[in-house]
């Protein structure tokens, strides 16, 4: 195998963008059953959610490994390289394992239409979570739930995370719609884990649950934190009660993403999976998960947090409140086209000195020239550059050491600023 076989596999699935995002589930079916439906081979635990899917997935992945299973961990989008979506215990597919994967997904493509970007991606994490004999895979959706291509699966545990209103076109545009395709993925007599909170996600959620005789766990309901400073809480669960916890992430959000994590730990319990108190409580704090509120130790220090919709702005802007309160900011931000632009700088930019407007080399970018008059009316000091990696060492060279630079907008803006840092020789 060489490494132009692996760019040509690469060049293929991207490729398959130009097919858009189509939701469904029978191209993926048929694919799977063409390779002998690999997803029968291990247990799993299926994530849906608008945010905090790759924080929960990754501590669960964790948790397991760390309790003597092989795990299978399929996330999206990547940063840097295609390979961070498909890992097995901790450790990327290798890019000849994903040559073998692109193959033997394409020799198994007898469907109507092509599939999507996203459904090849998803067969050939299934298909080399079976090659390698993983005994649990922990597998977030793409999009919403219903329809998505993950959700032939038949899992041990369901979790969705949270609701907010996102991809409007493809889930609907009231949070009862899109509670009602993320409810999707509960499945008869299957556990299902919760964060929601607003009343309409709540009821579709209870009610979808009892339809199909699953049984419900909701964060403040049936399983509680309680914050005590400094990154500490204690867990109150569905059967015990834990004190003294804390998680490797940072921002006040992951300790509900946390409580998840520790509910789905309960109900494993339950199934009789051997994990005991004490790897959870390492697992969780030791892991991490990158590009999300990830502080380089640098100077000046160098937050990075892919802020890509409008919730997870928030937080972000949360956390330069109440964690940067008085630090001079300077924020490097670029946002895709379909993100709505101007509430996420609105929640980010008061809080800023300095504001570098960029964009990721991705079709589906923001222009800068969009963005700069609101910018400039929240924060004078605005300039775009437009390139991500130029506008990044532009920020650090500028800004004092005792400052923080921010980069933050997209996920894509993140991987393109991590190369960036990487030719800089800071490791992020």
């Amino acid at each position: 195998m060489t490494q132009t076989h692996y760019q040509k596999c690469l060049a293929e699935m991207y490729s398959l963008h130009r097919f858009g995002i189509k939701l469904g589930l029978d191209v993926i079916s048929r694919i799977l059953e063409n390779l002998e439906n690999p997803h029968h081979c291990f247990a799993c635990i299926h994530i849906a959610g608008t945010n905090g899917k790759g924080s929960i997935a990754s501590g669960l992945a964790h948790i397991l490994h760390a309790s003597g299973f092989s795990v299978g961990l399929y996330t999206s989008p990547h940063l840097i390289k295609f390979n961070e979506r498909i890992q097995v215990n901790h450790v990327q597919i290798s890019d000849k394992e994903i040559v073998e994967a692109y193959q033997s997904v394409k020799t198994a493509c007898d469907t109507e239409r092509e599939p999507t970007f996203f459904e090849y991606t998803t067969a050939m994490a299934l298909h080399h979570f079976a090659k390698a004999k993983v005994d649990w895979a922990v597998i977030e959706t793409g999009m919403g739930g219903r329809l998505d291509a993950t959700n032939l699966l038949n899992p041990e545990i369901s979790i969705i995370s949270n609701i907010s209103l996102e991809h409007r076109s493809y889930l609907g545009h009231t949070i009862a719609d899109i509670s009602r395709e993320k409810a999707g993925i509960i499945k008869p007599n299957t556990p299902v884990i919760t964060g929601v909170t607003q009343k309409s996600a709540i009821a579709v959620m209870e009610n979808t649950a009892a339809k199909f005789n699953a049984p419900l766990y909701r964060l403040g309901k049936d399983f509680r934190v309680r914050r005590k400073g400094n990154g500490e809480f204690s867990y109150s669960g569905i059967d015990h009660h834990w004190p003294h916890l804390r998680t490797g992430l940072r921002g006040d959000h992951q300790i509900d993403n946390a409580a998840l994590v520790l509910a789905a730990c309960e109900v494993l319990q339950k199934k009789n999976i051997p994990i005991t108190l004490e790897i959870i409580r390492q697992s969780l704090e030791s892991y991490n998960w990158p590009g999300r509120l990830e502080m380089l130790d640098t100077s000046p220090p160098i937050l990075i947090d892919g802020a890509h919709n409008l919730m997870s702005a928030r937080v972000l802007g949360k956390y330069f409140r109440d964690e940067l309160k008085g630090k001079p900011i300077t924020l490097v931000i670029g946002i895709l086209d379909d993100k709505p632009y101007q509430s996420i700088l609105q929640s980010l930019l008061p809080h800023c000195r300095r504001v570098i407007l960029t964009e990721p080399k991705i079709d589906r970018r923001l222009s800068p020239d969009k963005m700069v008059d609101m910018a400039k009316a929240l924060v004078p000091d605005t300039k775009i550059i437009l390139d991500v990696g130029a506008a990044v060492r532009h920020a650090i060279e500028t800004t004092d050491p005792d400052d923080i630079v921010c980069i933050a907008g997209s996920l894509y803006v993140v991987g393109e600023a991590k190369q960036a840092l990487a030719s800089m020789g800071i490791a992020g």
